[in-house]
């Protein structure tokens, strides 16, 4: 037995101890086999016995376990005896051999036969085997879920990656969108002034050309280039060719910047995403098959560990009982040794080493990318702050520069739009000029369609006083007021537009000429093409942003303002003058919107591509309405078709329902007439009942053929219905259940057919009763009639015709009588047969009924269509009604816009006059003129306005006598200016000479000699005195002596004499006194009296008198010396 063989035992029944282990280790205690179990504290012993059993044989009686001084007991479980642990030992003891008569083992390894010997130790080296297999295959899953955290942890990487990155992206976004629009802008500026540039000289030259209107011209102003300033144009145009140069290095360095923070964010973006991670998760899972198959040799190695203990356990007692051969088990044996040698343990081997190295790649990997992580996280840092310094600085600054380049040389722009602001002009006052006289056209018919009103409320008056005024005297009903009438109603237009210019659509090509505007732009040109190649229907619209604009401007055309000019009908003007009028009106507001177009759009600095984007966006969409227009058409269409379908099949489905009934009719009587007395007569009457009944049926089929396709028409043309169509459709019905009451008991009917007409007639009324179909029948009932059959018809024609005849035919009718009865029998069997036929009536009725559902729900189908179709007249009647009422806003609010416009031209032309006296002088005329124009019928906003330019005025006259006088008071200030700066010169110099002076006398007290108080850096002045001394001159004090030192410095040893005087800079200063004598004899030396006296006392100085001894140098650049 060996640790390999070891058995997962029991289950676990509760909890196990912190402490506890997992597997429970078992020794033989005969053999000394050890057996290993993977258990729990949970565990119970007596699953570990049955085990123990399945292993070695010995049953769970025979089995004693120790656990110290302890026998384990199979009811507990294994946490009871504290195990399994790794500390404490479990040995199985066999009772059965515990015994005394019990046989003795023989000892395998003392025995003779070496065969028994080869056997344990392969068993041993199987154990050996299975330990060493499982400890790689332990090794390998170890590796293995390594190899997987890595890949979860890189997994977390990435996603976190993956945020970054979209991080990153949000980020950068911004900026590039607002690099891209930047950069568009300038470019577009840059193009738009390059084509103003391109074509000035052009423009000039064309303005140049064109003359104003005579009654435009003055002094000064005889060209259209005169309403614009040339010199500041080519001022402008000079500085922008200057600047532009400028401009664009300006610009370079934020290309340059976004340029390299682009590259980093690319550079990032590429380095986030790593595919290599990719590939070794497919080769991890891959390398899960490398466990499964180390799994299966796991099982192999442990099978043969039991196999050999089998063996070993065999031989053993075959020993004793000589029945089994060791040599043949030693063979067996070995063949599995060879396969673990040269298969199961080199595979474990290979195995392990594959996942070592995966688990190598992986960590690589793993490093490789915590270091990407790091950096990456860093450079997103790094690029995030980066955006904000350019969102927050860069973008700013730009933008404000090319907004401020733009208002610079706007100015120029208005060149190009020049010529068609002058024509759009003149081609107003043509529309305004023509639009006169509708104007007035209109108000006569409001005049006239007023007095039409007046008139009626007057006759309406006089029939009320001729009703009422024989009950109610004259003075009553004066008193309450009922004796007025309504006054005349006078339109009077007040007259306007006096002052147009006096001329027509003719003068437009002469005044203005197609060479002003001059050639299409390269938007309109675009445009043009891109116009020439699409659909009419598509580009001939405008788009709702352009109306927008044109309302917005006042460029509509004249149809929408006077709506009802077609109708107008003004006094001494024919209908052709009124429609020319009309027709000049439109031409001069189209010129006027093309010139609009032009001026708007000559240099509008819009991208080609962009605009083809708006095109085909608008393109698209047109298409895509349209084409769900046609779809919905074909939809109702199809519905439409598909009903009608339905209801031609149900008109065939009854008149061959009615065929069936009449031809079955037809066959009754030919079965009853057979019972007549004579052939002869019996022909006859069926001769002229089957005519009589087939006219009958015939025209029943065709009235009813006539009202199934009324009734088919009536579901085709569900528009010409009313709302009275469901009671249409159940008349048609009703007729049609008529005549199919009328068709089943026309003729002579049997009691059946007549059962059947009732039958009918009682459903119909059922039908009327719950008010699906409200139809009034007005039968006949058949039963009323009398039934004669073919002896009464002869009798009645006998006794009018044949009187003498009637008597012989009696004997003949009697024969006849003999007849009838025979035919009796038959007619039995006809009426079985009618029963049978009545059985199929029964189910056409059935089918009828349900065809009679399905009509009555097209019908109604129908009915609800017509509803709708009534339900959408009303609310396009409602619309019409709004959009008349919005029409009279507008056109309130136009001629509002229109007055408002006016004031504006005036204000433009007071703002565009030349010199800031001039604006003055033209804001206070227009003021003027403003406030004695004042109309008391003109709108808040008008009149607002015409405050706002009178307080403007004010302001503005103000500010120009403001700035008057600053400028008188600038130029005395600038004469004050100009003495102050003179004045301010010469204290400068003044300054300078004080400060030379300064500065010389500053120095000169530097090197002044001190004839006071002495201190340490001074100069002084010493004299020779008689006794061959250098006293110091000094007012103070006296008994200043120069040092012998100083005199040696001073004294040049190749002169004979000493100088008179030194001058010399003091660098110390010794106080000194004069010692009595008796101090100078109390200690007296050798020899040395009469110098002690001396040195005591060098100047000859009193006793007791204070002197100072002054130590000096030589000054650098003096050094005098005095004869």
């Amino acid at each position: 037995m060996s640790s390999g063989s070891a058995v997962t035992a029991g289950g676990s029944a509760g909890a196990e101890g912190a402490a506890l282990g997992q597997k429970l280790m078992v020794h033989v205690a005969e053999n000394g086999h050890s057996m290993e179990f993977e258990c729990g504290g949970g565990t119970r012993v007596e699953a570990i016995q049955r085990a123990i059993e399945h292993v070695c044989g010995v049953p769970p009686a025979d089995q004693l376990l120790l656990c110290g001084n302890i026998p384990l007991d199979g009811a507990n479980h294994l946490a009871h005896y504290n195990l399994p642990r790794d500390d404490r030992e479990v040995f199985l003891y066999n009772k059965a051999r515990l015994h005394a008569d019990a046989p003795q083992d023989t000892a395998l390894e003392v025995s003779a036969d070496p065969a028994l010997k080869a056997l344990v130790s392969y068993e041993v080296r199987f154990r050996y085997d299975f330990q060493v297999a499982n400890a790689l295959y332990q090794s390998s899953v170890a590796k293995y879920e390594v190899c997987r955290r890595l890949l979860r942890e890189w997994q977390v990487q990435e996603r976190a990656l993956d945020m970054a990155r979209s991080n990153l992206e949000q980020a950068f976004r911004k900026p590039s969108m607002r690099y891209s629009n930047f950069m568009r802008s300038f470019a577009q500026q840059h193009r738009g002034y390059d084509e103003v540039l391109s074509t000035f000289e052009r423009d000039v030259q064309r303005l140049r050309a064109i003359k104003l209107h005579p009654h435009l011209q003055c002094e000064g102003r005889r060209c259209l280039l005169d309403l614009m300033d040339e010199n500041r144009l080519r001022k402008l145009a000079d500085e922008y060719l200057s600047s532009q140069r400028g401009f664009e290095d300006f610009v370079s360095p934020l290309k340059a910047k976004f340029q390299e923070l682009k590259r980093r964010v690319e550079s990032l973006l590429n380095s986030m995403s790593s595919s290599a991670w990719k590939d070794l998760e497919a080769l991890i899972k891959e390398h899960h098959r490398v466990i499964g198959d180390q799994k299966s040799i796991m099982q192999s190695l442990s099978k043969d560990v039991d196999t050999s203990k089998k063996l070993v356990d065999e031989c053993s007692r075959s020993q004793l009982s000589a029945s089994v051969r060791p040599h043949d088990a030693v063979s067996a044996v070995g063949r599995i040794y060879e396969v673990h040698e040269k298969d199961n343990l080199p595979s474990v081997r290979k195995f392990d080493r594959m996942l070592t190295n995966l688990l190598q790649k992986c960590k690589t990997k793993k490093n490789e990318t915590n270091t990407l992580v790091h950096v990456c996280v860093k450079g997103v840092k790094s690029a995030q702050i980066d955006i904000k310094d350019m969102m927050m600085s860069q973008f700013i600054l730009y933008e404000e520069a090319i907004d401020s380049r733009d208002k610079e040389f706007s100015y120029l722009k208005l060149l190009g739009g020049l010529g068609h602001a002058y024509k759009a002009c003149l081609a107003e006052v043509v529309r305004r000029r023509h639009s006169f006289k509708l104007y007035t056209g209109l108000a006569g018919q409001l005049a006239e369609k007023l007095a039409a009103e007046r008139e009626v409320e007057i006759r309406r008056r006089e029939v009320f006083l001729r009703t009422w005024r024989k009950y109610i005297r004259g003075e009553i009903m004066g008193s309450m007021g009922l004796f007025g009438s309504p006054s005349q109603c006078d339109v009077n237009i007040a007259p306007f537009d006096c002052d147009l210019l006096p001329i027509d659509v003719d003068d437009l090509e002469k005044l203005a000429p197609r060479s002003l505007v001059g050639s299409l732009s390269k938007p309109e040109r675009s445009q043009q093409h891109k116009s020439s190649s699409s659909d009419s229907s598509t580009t001939g619209n405008f788009t709702n942003a352009e109306q927008n604009s044109l309302n917005t401007d006042g460029q509509m055309d004249s149809q929408d303002f006077f709506g009802g000019c077609d109708t107008v009908d003004i006094t001494g003007t024919s209908v052709l003058e009124v429609e020319n009028a009309r027709l000049k009106a439109e031409l001069a507001s189209a010129i006027a919107v093309l010139c609009t177009f032009g001026a708007e759009y000559a240099h509008e600095s819009i991208d080609e591509g962009q605009n083809d984007n708006v095109l085909r966006n608008a393109r698209e969409k047109t298409a895509q309405a349209l084409s769900a227009k046609d779809e919905y058409a074909n939809q109702l269409q199809s519905v439409l078709k598909a009903k009608q379908e339905q209801c031609l099949s149900f008109e065939k489905r009854i008149q061959e329902l009615e065929e069936q009934l009449a031809n079955q009719y037809i066959h009754g009587q030919m079965v009853s007439g057979s019972k007549s007395a004579s052939d002869f007569l019996l022909s006859t009457f069926k001769g002229n009942d089957c005519n009589l009944d087939g006219g009958r049926q015939t025209h029943l089929r065709d009235e009813s053929s006539v009202a199934m396709d009324e009734t088919s028409s009536t579901s085709e043309q569900p528009s010409k219905q009313t709302e009275g169509g469901d009671e249409n459709m159940t008349d048609v019905s009703g007729a049609l259940n008529l005549q199919l009451l009328n068709s089943a008991g026309c003729g002579n009917l049997d009691a059946p057919m007549a059962e059947f007409s009732r039958d009918n007639e009682h459903k119909v009324v059922n039908i009327d009763k719950e008010g699906q179909m409200l139809t009034h029948l007005t039968m006949v009932d058949t039963s009323d009639i009398p039934v004669e059959g073919p002896l009464g018809i002869l009798n009645s024609k006998t006794n009018e015709h044949h009187t003498l005849e009637f008597r012989n035919n009696e004997l003949f009718v009697s024969e006849l009588q003999n007849t009838i009865d025979k035919k009796s029998k038959q007619l039995d069997e006809a009426e079985s047969k009618l029963s049978s036929v009545m059985g199929e009536v029964n189910s056409l009725k059935e089918e009828l009924e349900n065809a009679r559902v399905l009509l009555d729900e097209s019908q109604i189908n129908c009915a609800h269509l017509e509803n709708c179709l009534h339900e959408a007249r009303e609310e396009a009647r409602t619309n019409k009604c709004s959009a008349d009422r919005r029409a009279v806003e507008y056109d309130a609010l136009r001629s509002s816009a229109l007055r408002i416009h006016g004031l504006f031209e005036r204000l433009n032309n007071c703002v565009t006059a030349p010199g800031m006296s001039g604006f003055a002088d033209s804001l206070r005329t227009l003021a003027l003129s403003l406030a004695s124009s004042v109309k008391k019928d003109e709108a808040d906003s008008t009149t607002q306005f015409q405050q706002c330019i009178k307080i403007l005025a004010d302001k503005v006259s103000f500010l120009s006598r403001q700035s008057e006088e600053l400028i008188e008071r600038y130029s005395r200030v600038e004469a004050a200016h100009g003495i102050l700066i003179k004045e301010l010169e010469e204290k400068k110099t003044l300054v300078n000479n004080l400060y030379s002076k300064f500065q010389l006398e500053k120095q000169a007290s530097k090197e002044k000699i001190s004839v006071g108080h002495f201190d340490v850096h001074e100069l002084a002045v010493f004299v020779r005195n008689p006794a061959g001394h250098y006293e110091a001159i000094n007012r103070s004090r006296s008994n200043y002596y120069l040092s012998e030192e100083s005199v040696a410095l001073f004294t040049e040893p190749h002169l004979p004499r000493q100088p008179a005087y030194i001058i010399g800079q003091i660098v110390h200063i010794e106080r000194r006194a004069v010692k009595h004598t008796d101090q100078n004899e109390a200690s007296p030396r050798p020899g040395g009296h009469r110098r002690s006296a001396l040195n005591s006392n060098p100047y000859g100085l009193p006793a007791g008198r204070e002197y100072f001894v002054v130590t000096v140098a030589m000054l650098p650049d003096t050094a005098a010396t005095a004869r």
